[in-house]
């Protein structure tokens, strides 16, 4: 498809507030039962009769969460939503309901914000989840996206951080640390578009990289298959930040250690020959990459069975005493003391 690069832009100016929030909600339908009332008054209405709420919020800067050098605006969109949908999962509940409130510059025109309305509509109707209402207002530079996500769940079905029992196993959905690899490749490829820009890059051998990285999945698909195996988890969080980092949290909350099996982590192939082309060790990715939006849980140890050989899931470590503290067990059997290496705000 040739672009044109002559077409009109439409400045946000033009419609004003109100005319912009008409303007990038009117795709936007109700769906759940509980929502009573979405966009268009002072405050949504909610009615969730006995089930228990659960509400989570994320907040995506231009320049320190993405960059829109390689990060498509409607990709963006759809995986502001899939990160607060997944801290949903991570509570073993189910998403209802979101809020977007954007922060623009005037370097963005209307169709720039139409595409990235595009992405939240996509993954609002892909998770099943209302668009409620949000805020809109003008930014000195950038783009700034807060989402807040709204989900239920019955009392006995959540999941907190503080349950995990010293004799509990630790089981991953998926692969780990692919998200964080296509992060590198991305970041190569804008540097060569830098020196060159007319380079065309060769993508072909990142795919799966590359969409863990630009369009990740919630796994809201979780909470059924556990249902179903009648597996209840002790303890439960998601893996934004980094396996070691969310380990350390299920360990502090619940004040129990852990052993960490490096010779269980679930790698993809691709994640793996790409870790040696680029000289980087895969269990450190592993462990400390992030932005996997995997599900990290416990389960008591009579619940092996039930999940055992199970493709969805991979038994990863255990829980031990708390003076024992928080390891790695490396193949050559070796005892490393876990640090979080994931994303920290000061250090940024």
């Amino acid at each position: 498809m040739i672009e044109d690069k002559n077409q009109q832009l439409t400045s946000i100016s033009q419609l004003g507030e109100f005319g912009l929030i008409d303007h990038l909600t009117k795709n936007f339908g109700i769906t759940q039962p509980s929502t009573l009332k979405g966009i268009g008054d002072d405050a949504a209405v909610l009615d969730f009769k006995d089930k228990k709420v659960v509400v989570s919020t994320d907040m995506l800067v231009e320049g320190v969460h993405f960059d829109l050098a390689y990060m498509p605006l409607k990709h963006l969109g759809y995986k502001a939503v899939v990160s607060n949908v997944s801290d949903i999962c991570a509570m073993n509940a189910k998403a209802t309901q979101i809020t977007v409130s954007i922060a623009v510059s005037n370097r963005f025109p209307l169709e720039a914000l139409e595409e990235l309305f595009e992405g939240i509509t996509l993954a609002a109707n892909e998770y099943k989840v209302d668009v409620i209402g949000g805020d809109t207002t003008s930014s000195q530079k950038g783009l700034i996206l807060s989402i807040t996500a709204i989900g239920e769940a019955d009392e006995a079905e959540l999941t907190y951080r503080n349950g995990a029992k010293s004799t509990d196993l630790l089981v991953v959905t998926g692969d780990l640390g692919a998200a964080y690899m296509g992060l590198q490749v991305l970041e190569r490829e804008k540097q060569v578009f830098l020196v060159n820009p007319n380079s065309q890059p060769d993508l072909d051998a990142y795919t799966y990289l590359i969409e863990r990285q630009l369009k990740p999945e919630a796994r809201k698909d979780v909470r059924t298959l556990l249902h179903a195996l009648e597996i209840k988890p002790t303890s439960m969080i998601d893996i934004s930040d980094g396996l070691s980092s969310e380990i350390i949290h299920l360990c502090k909350q619940s004040k129990v250690g852990c052993n960490l099996y490096e010779d269980k982590l679930p790698l993809d192939p691709q994640f793996i020959n790409v870790c040696e082309e680029f000289d980087i060790d895969s269990t450190t990715v592993a462990i400390n990459g992030g932005e996997d939006y995997e599900l990290l849980f416990t389960i008591a140890m009579e619940d092996f069975d039930k999940i055992k050989g199970n493709p969805n899931f991979s038994i990863i470590g255990h829980m031990t005493q708390e003076s024992e503290g928080i390891h790695l067990v490396t193949r050559a059997n070796t005892k490393i003391s876990l640090k979080a290496r994931g994303w920290n705000p000061i250090a940024e």
